[in-house]
């Protein structure tokens, strides 16, 4: 791969204007994703604590900004780096930063309610009438059921920003391919997954999907200009990742382990002392007194002090392995392989343990998932009625015309079994935690 290409800004199905002088491509990406409604829309959106009444804990749109923040410095000493070195040319550091960060802020904007058990519950309901389908389900092409099974909130955010958003079913966001690269952590889809996973484990370059079938076509677009190497297997094709990915998904997982720490300290699920001493331990430095500070403001200090360490760390892994990130052979994430590797799997193993597991969210993704469950199953007859009378909205039953509109459904652009439950699928994963439990109300009579 050649960084030229990658750090490529010209737009899906957009005009070729490279920007303005004083705002790129990129920092215009940047500025879509957070002024569109779905990112609007994270702010009520499970990060790890659901349906919180404490202000003080993380919700994924907070998240998404801290990601943003670290993936900027990330690039930002990753392209110094790379200037340094030849790679790139005095300013271009500038665009890498701005292209992880854009990429970071869109990161999480295709997860569904209720945090990963949403996800769950989604492809749980799929995966239950797909036993024996029946009507609308039965006319899916068996092929693309994984998809709908294994509902992944990665692939789902590649459909939103390069698909449903602003430009609809014309390049979406109309973001540079170069941000669209950088945020696709798994390009490929789930039908090729499924086939590399039956030849065996070694043949599995990823563990999970990250492309619809329907916007697979867009992807094969990106990877083209960008130049990622393609790969093919049993009549389907994946793409090794953009270098940038490695980036993005460093700033994720140094902002969700170390801020789930503070946030569990925060609801008192972990204790400061415990919380205190794993920190200082990412920062390698050290124990700092906490002098006149409350502990609050002490776990404050650790977590900014973990966080730069963890930058620093991965920044390292990156220069090491720059030849194998550029031929697309790299393995494994930047934290993973960094110093501060094994102190994360600690924190990992603690938040399974004693974060994950806590009764309150426990009890709450339990409910989650009963309220998907609800409004999947009642949503579903206006894309059956709306199958039966050959995809025509003007003659859908009255009931359901008034669902529809009580509901505010998108029935614009379908005309096929795929089309309606990925239409049931982008509503169902597009509400907020409350909206979600309001609307199971309303379908319930309760």
């Amino acid at each position: 791969m050649e960084w030229n290409q990658l750090l490529s800004n010209a737009r899906l199905h957009g005009p070729g204007a490279a920007g303005k002088p004083s705002r790129s491509n990129f920092v215009q990406d940047y500025d879509r994703v957070i002024f569109s409604a779905p990112f609007r829309r994270l702010a009520n959106k499970t990060q790890v604590q659901p349906l919180y009444e404490n202000d003080h804990v993380h919700h994924r749109l907070i998240h998404s900004v801290e990601v943003g923040s670290v993936g900027r410095t990330l690039g930002m000493e990753i392209g110094q780096w790379l200037v340094s070195e030849g790679h790139l040319v005095r300013g271009q550091e500038y665009d890498l930063a701005d292209i992880v960060q854009a990429a970071c802020a869109a990161h999480d904007i295709g997860n569904p309610p209720f945090g990963h058990s949403g996800e769950e519950a989604i492809g749980a309901w799929f995966a239950a009438r797909f036993v024996q389908p029946q009507g609308l389900l039965a006319d899916l092409d068996p092929v693309l059921q994984r998809q709908f099974e294994k509902f992944e909130g990665n692939a789902q955010g590649f459909r939103i920003i390069a698909r449903l958003e602003m430009y609809r079913n014309d390049g979406g966001m109309r973001l540079s391919k170069a941000t669209l690269g950088a945020f696709t952590k798994y390009p490929l889809t789930a039908a090729t997954q499924q086939a590399l996973a039956a030849a065996g484990p070694a043949l599995l370059p990823y563990k999970k999907f990250g492309i619809f079938n329907a916007e697979a076509a867009l992807f094969d677009e990106v990877a083209a200009t960008l130049g990622l190497p393609r790969e093919t297997y049993a009549g389907g094709h994946w793409y090794r990742r953009h270098p940038l990915v490695f980036a993005v998904e460093a700033a994720d997982d140094i902002c969700y382990r170390i801020v789930d720490l503070e946030d569990a300290f925060t609801t008192g699920e972990l204790p400061y002392e415990q919380v205190r001493d794993l920190l200082q331990e990412v920062t390698g430095t050290a124990p700092r007194s906490r002098g006149d500070r409350t502990e609050a403001e002490h776990i404050e200090v650790l977590r900014a002090m973990a966080i730069g360490a963890a930058i620093r760390s991965c920044v390292e892994v990156f220069q090491q392995n720059h030849a194998a990130i550029m031929a697309g052979h790299m393995s494994g994430g930047l934290i993973e392989r960094s110093t501060v590797g094994p102190i994360f799997r600690r924190i990992s193993d603690l938040a399974v343990d004693r974060i994950f597991t806590a009764p309150r969210k426990t009890e709450l993704e339990v409910s989650g998932r009963r309220v998907i469950d609800n409004v999947m199953t009642g949503v579903l007859p206006v894309y059956e009625d709306l199958a039966r009378k050959g995809w025509d909205r003007e003659r859908l039953e009255p009931y359901s015309k008034q669902l529809a509109r009580a509901l505010g459904l998108d029935l614009r652009d379908i005309g096929n079994a795929e089309q309606a439950l990925h239409g049931l699928a982008d509503f169902t994963s597009g509400m907020t935690d409350r909206y979600a439990l309001r609307i199971s109300r309303m379908l319930s009579g309760t």
